[in-house]
């Protein structure tokens, strides 16, 4: 018999995909808390039990697919043949997982100026997962020869990363936004494609 922590955790995670499906589709802005108790034939008052406002619902949503994100990274990068692959699979796990969850990030887009603290955690948390698992990915290669001897990993990728992120902000800094319209996000892919080759390239014998 299931305890009740364990039909706690299994309605909060019913809770979170519902959250999820109502703001994929319809988007933060037009998602209500009454339609995803409605969804799950919830009353509010038990679905204000778990997440006391829509806003600390969606942050829990975005930590879970974060989460999700750096998993299927994470698999990508335990198989990886040689650097550029390594970085190649970040690149399009990343350009694949804000294309289908595009809508979801409505959010971004409303708040861009005021981002909560909360949301800034867990893109810090990415941030901070992909500079491991990458660093990791340069240490390998050097360590088989691959690569030239380095001796500061860590550096190498924050300076990359943050490369890929100014070719974002160039893309989009005209039309005076942060988040990029749907229609610039295959450009942006292929600009990140090109600078990781011209980055592999020089680490290079």
């Amino acid at each position: 018999m299931s305890s009740g922590s364990d039909q706690q955790d299994i309605k909060r995670e019913k809770i979170l995909e519902a959250a999820y499906q109502r703001f994929l589709h319809y988007g933060y802005s037009k998602t209500t808390m009454n339609e995803i108790a409605g969804d799950l034939s919830l009353s509010k008052a038990l679905l204000y039990y778990y997440f006391p406002d829509k806003s600390q619902l969606y942050t829990a949503v975005m930590r879970k697919l974060a989460g999700e994100y750096l998993d299927k990274l994470q698999n990508k990068l335990n198989k990886f043949t040689d650097l550029k692959e390594a970085f190649v699979s970040q690149i399009n796990t990343q350009h694949d997982f804000i294309v289908k969850n595009y809508n979801f990030f409505d959010f971004f887009r409303l708040n861009e100026q005021n981002l909560p603290d909360t949301i800034w955690e867990i893109i810090t948390e990415i941030h901070q997962a992909e500079m491991v698992l990458l660093s990791a990915a340069i240490q390998l290669e050097a360590e088989k020869g691959r690569i030239k001897p380095v001796n500061n990993p860590g550096e190498i990728v924050d300076l990359l990363l943050y490369a890929l992120h100014g070719v974002r902000v160039s893309a989009v800094s005209h039309k005076k936004v942060m988040f990029p319209q749907k229609e610039h996000l295959d450009e942006i892919h292929a600009k990140r494609l090109l600078l990781v080759d011209i980055f592999v390239k020089g680490l290079m014998y």
